[in-house]
């Protein structure tokens, strides 16, 4: 599953549990609902504005929105000298 998915399928689960519909969660944030839409769909990714105002929306920290979705750094090595 994608960032975006991810973020989509989180959005829709808590929508769908503060028994909201994406109308009313458009209205609440200030967004429009066909962007509510596609960020349910995972078609978009919200900037870290929407993020906040879709938390405030549904009531909810915007952590809940992340579940799920974690970074793994790149694995890096110690510098050496290399023998002769």
């Amino acid at each position: 599953m994608t960032v975006s998915q991810r973020f989509g399928a989180n959005l829709k689960r808590c929508r769908k549990q503060a028994g909201l519909s994406q109308e009313e969660v458009a209205w609440r944030s200030s967004l429009h609902r066909t962007q509510l839409g596609e960020l349910e769909r995972g078609r978009r990714l919200p900037r870290i504005d929407t993020l906040a105002k879709l938390a405030g929306a549904l009531g909810i920290s915007p952590c809940d929105l992340l579940d799920g979705i974690s970074w793994k750094p790149a694995q890096t090595e110690s510098g050496r000298f290399l023998d002769g």
